[in-house]
């Protein structure tokens, strides 16, 4: 499946610069607002030092990761919903997405212009939430007097109903979609509503607060029980121009292990419950995104939808087992190599070879 994840931010919060680190693009990333006219876009593979192992096993085989899509929106501001700034029609440019990174500026910079004179994470959190709610409230009220006219002909649209008046008493309360869990998402699912969709706060901290446990603590309550992720833009951008070794040695001077893409990737994956499985052959070695629990007829359908229709089994063996082996021919001879119906659920380290038919 396609992973996209819209950026979303008030105008110089390190959205652009963000973006650009992170996809290695050179969009225009300026100290004023909305140097952003037009949504950009940018596919980034999914780190995976498995798929190199794995490579080297198959003769070298090309590696294809699974991969992100990131598109960077124009900053909203209050009133966005309304069409002030660059208006509505950015909000849109996130519908289709599967997670929304709302990236809040963190950091102290007189020579950074912000939107408002007093800079504030919450309030800056609060308008883009707020925006987002009221561009979902939009939505709703247009298809909302619609089916109630149609329910009252079809009473099996009464549950959607029912749903679309508990969506908007959420939304009329200020609170978002993702904020219930007991919404029915399946009746709402067409309408693709802003706040329904996982969202991953990203604060934009200092070089300096990327160590800094109280910063990081007092940041993380302001999105409580949300797990906040903690880049410095600024730092990433530099960690692009660099190699791998010294990209390394740089993000450990300051006390990190993981690059900002990756934090952000993982958390999309968990926030989403994502996972990867893999593929590997002499042709190519490849991971593949499937949603956690998903059966191994649905993971084969992500291949295609040949494979899921006419699937018969899976040769699965997982991927530890198999570089310890040495090789797929070494893993079956000591038995490592096993044979999984229909109804088996796929694990992320499982090194898959589908069987299927298709009959014409």
């Amino acid at each position: 499946m396609a992973l996209s994840i819209g950026i979303v931010g008030l105008p110089n919060v390190g959205k652009s610069t963000l973006f650009n680190a992170l996809t290695g693009s050179n969009i225009l990333a300026a100290n004023y607002p909305f140097a952003t006219i037009e949504p950009n876009t940018g596919i980034v593979p999914v780190p995976d030092p498995r798929l190199d192992k794995l490579s080297a096993m198959y003769n070298n085989a090309p590696i294809k990761p699974a991969t992100v899509t990131f598109v960077d929106i124009a900053g909203l501001v209050a009133g966005a919903s309304q069409g002030e700034g660059l208006g509505n029609q950015f909000l849109a440019n996130i519908r289709t997405c599967n997670a929304i990174a709302q990236v809040v500026r963190a950091f102290e910079d007189p020579n950074v212009l912000h939107v408002d004179e007093q800079h504030d994470p919450q309030k800056d959190i609060d308008v883009i939430n707020t925006e987002l709610i009221l561009a979902d409230l939009q939505t709703l009220d247009k298809r909302l007097s619609k089916v109630e006219k149609e329910a009252r002909a079809n009473p099996k649209l009464q549950p959607i109903v029912a749903t679309y008046n508990q969506v908007k008493a959420l939304l009329d309360s200020d609170k978002p979609i993702w904020s219930d869990p007991n919404i029915d998402r399946e009746h709402i699912a067409d309408l693709q509503l802003l706040t329904a969709k996982p969202i991953i706060y990203v604060f934009n901290v200092t070089e300096d607060d990327l160590a800094n446990s109280a910063k990081k603590d007092e940041l993380s309550k302001l999105v409580a029980p949300s797990q906040p992720v903690f880049v410095c833009a600024k730092l990433e951008s530099e960690l692009h121009s660099l190699d791998p070794n010294d990209a390394a040695e740089m993000l450990e001077s300051y006390g990190q292990q993981e690059s900002g893409l990756i934090q952000l990737i993982h958390a999309a994956y968990q926030t989403l419950g994502l996972q990867s499985y893999l593929t590997a052959g002499d042709k190519e070695v490849r991971a593949w995104t499937v949603p956690k629990g998903a059966t191994a007829p649905q993971a084969a359908g992500v291949i295609h939808g040949d494979f899921e229709k006419g699937f018969i089994a899976a040769q699965v063996v997982d991927y530890n087992d198999l570089i310890d082996a040495g090789s797929e021919t070494a893993a079956k001879a000591a038995g490592k190599v096993r044979t999984e119906g229909k109804d088996y659920v796929m694990q992320p380290n499982d090194v898959v070879e589908f069987r299927f038919n298709v009959s014409k």
